[in-house]
């Protein structure tokens, strides 16, 4: 018995996801060891030291600040509606069964009606991963929004630190959910193309995940204040200093 075509799918969509669960894995592993070394781990130092400033600094600059988190919630809302709407599109095509295009003898692969079903219920998956994953993220961003503007100075940092960078994290992970639907779209025009897809993606992510930006210095946002103020008072006593030997 020779190899065939169908026997396409069974060799290289396992081995192009492998290798996109194997990238991920070894990101995971930089992630919690070297985060400086990872665009996520520094955009979640960036995201501390922001929380820090807006929580020491003065309650009447507050915002500018909510104007940042509500367009985060924004964005994840957005991109939550379009992956339920892809869903029900995938529901709607699902049960078209007069289009017979990815059973043609077009796609390189097989064709058969249950890898077709497989693929759509994989493709499927994603794209409620990545809708309940911007659900979470605009979840955790609507409780940033509550805890900054707070009047009470007794808000605990922590906690305002924990639902920023909680909420980044579910925003990165929709949009890994919605990097591995991309690869079993291309699924459907055949194996070859979700291999190929799968190699590219990880070299994009690659590039795109690592950081080699230094880290920002940490700071006191009211020890900055305290000194922004003793220096616009010694300025004004120097003026007036000037205008007195006038």
């Amino acid at each position: 018995m020779g190899f065939e075509k169908k026997d396409l799918d069974v060799v290289l969509v396992p081995s192009g996801l492998l290798i996109m669960f194997g990238y991920h894995l070894f990101l995971l592993y930089r992630y919690l060891h070297q985060p400086h070394t990872t665009v996520m781990g520094f955009e979640n130092y960036n995201k501390r030291l922001w929380v820090q400033a807006i929580m020491q600094g003065e309650r009447r600059d507050i915002g500018s600040c909510i104007s940042v988190i509500s367009a985060n919630i924004t964005a994840a809302t957005f991109l939550s509606s379009v992956s339920l709407t892809l869903c029900s599109l995938i529901g709607a095509w699902i049960s078209n069964t007069t289009n017979n295009f990815f059973e043609s003898d077009l796609i390189y692969g097989d064709t058969q009606l249950t890898t077709l079903s497989i693929k759509y219920v994989s493709l499927l998956i994603f794209f409620l991963v990545a809708f309940l994953c911007f659900v979470q993220s605009a979840r955790h961003f609507v409780q940033a929004n509550y805890l900054i503007s707070t009047p009470s100075p007794n808000v605990p940092l922590k906690r305002v630190e924990v639902a920023v960078i909680r909420g980044g994290d579910f925003w990165s992970l929709g949009l890994r959910a919605l990097y591995f639907a991309l690869n079993l779209l291309l699924w459907f025009f055949g194996p070859i193309p979700m291999f190929v897809c799968s190699i590219f993606m990880v070299l994009l992510l690659h590039y795109l995940d690592s950081n080699t930006t230094p880290l920002i210095e940490e700071f006191d946002g009211r020890q900055v204040v305290k000194n922004v103020e003793h220096r616009l008072s010694e300025m004004a006593m120097a003026i007036h200093m000037r205008s007195r030997q006038n």
